[in-house]
């Protein structure tokens, strides 16, 4: 079952990995995670697992995270415009994309710093995609000037029309996922050519403790479906959202990111999908999430190493 080799700097060992791994399949198993869509539930109780419909909670039984870590691709294309970008997840490879998603920007011209527009995030776009440091783009700041009910296609819009490097999407509304999917499909050639050439990729984050909303459950069912790969990327918060010890937090996130896992291939099988993180510690002096604290760089190391443990390309934070 679980496929990979330790490779690079390991900040835990593997009997670590082992302890946080057993540690997880008895949250799943005993404790459950809280999953507030209907549909999602369904696909888990058809699936095997025991769902509470009054706790809208849903526990795992550990054949099941077995059965689903196995299935995950241990190789994840994500396909670019320009086929020179291509990028293949795997193994030991490591790539670089830009962070993410500011609200403001230093105004070039005056200096002063304001709000992200849509003009913004085109002109990033381009600027990423002549930039060989960064093989893939995810949406640098928001379109503060368009209204939010669009404001995802709209974002959607200016990057495909501004990158030729594949491009990472988060959206929201299950209206904005299929649309975003239309938009993407139609510079494929369609849904099968999207299926085989994926330009495209979604992300979404479950809520820490041990929480998948509608969203997010939303996004990768649709995800899977379509067949692109779903980045699924827990942030939690070390002394707030999730217990104050690396050990603590790296299992609750554990349990939340293998939830995810196991609903996309639950919908379909050898769905790809990303093993995400973005877990820092609580400020506790001023009440903030640091995203440059070395507690930061500590998890994303150790999640680096839960993806080789279990074969699951990852994605993690870092400024």
């Amino acid at each position: 079952m679980y496929r990979g080799e330790m490779l690079g700097y390991s900040i835990l060992k593997e009997s670590d990995l082992d302890q946080v791994h057993e540690a997880t399949l008895e949250i799943l198993d005993k404790t459950g995670i809280k999953v507030l869509s209907k549909r999602a539930r369904d696909i888990y109780a058809e699936a095997g697992c025991t769902v509470d419909e009054l706790s809208k909670t849903v526990k795992i039984p550990p054949c099941i995270v077995g059965d689903a870590v196995d299935s995950a691709p241990e190789r994840v294309l994500l396909a670019a415009r320009d086929r020179n970008n291509d990028i293949v997840l795997e193994g030991e490879k490591v790539y670089f994309k830009n962070f993410a998603t500011g609200i403001k920007v230093i105004d070039p011209h005056s200096g002063n710093c304001r709000d992200s527009t849509k003009e913004d995030l085109g002109n990033i776009a381009r600027f990423c995609d002549a930039v060989e440091e960064v093989d893939f783009f995810t949406l640098a700041v928001s379109a503060g000037d368009i209204p939010l009910e669009v404001r995802e296609l709209h974002e959607a819009e200016v990057v495909l029309s501004n990158t030729s490097k594949h491009f990472s999407h988060d959206t929201h509304s299950i209206s904005s996922i299929r649309r975003f999917l239309e938009m993407a499909s139609a510079i494929a050639g369609g849904r099968e050519k999207l299926r085989e050439r994926p330009v495209v990729s979604l992300g979404t984050c479950p809520v820490s403790p041990l929480e998948l909303h509608e969203e997010c459950t939303d996004l990768i069912i649709e995800a899977a479906q379509a067949g692109v790969p779903v980045n699924i990327l827990s942030m939690g918060l070390a002394g707030a959202t999730t217990p104050v010890t690396m050990a603590g937090t790296l299992v609750v996130t554990n349990a939340e990111v293998l939830g995810g896992i196991i609903l996309a291939q639950l919908v379909s099988r050898e769905t790809p999908v990303i093993y995400g993180t973005s877990n820092t510690i609580m400020d506790l002096k001023h009440t903030t999430a640091p995203v440059g604290a070395p507690e930061h760089a500590m998890f994303s190391a150790a999640v680096g190493q839960l993806g080789q443990y279990y074969g699951i390309p990852t994605n993690v934070g870092g400024t």
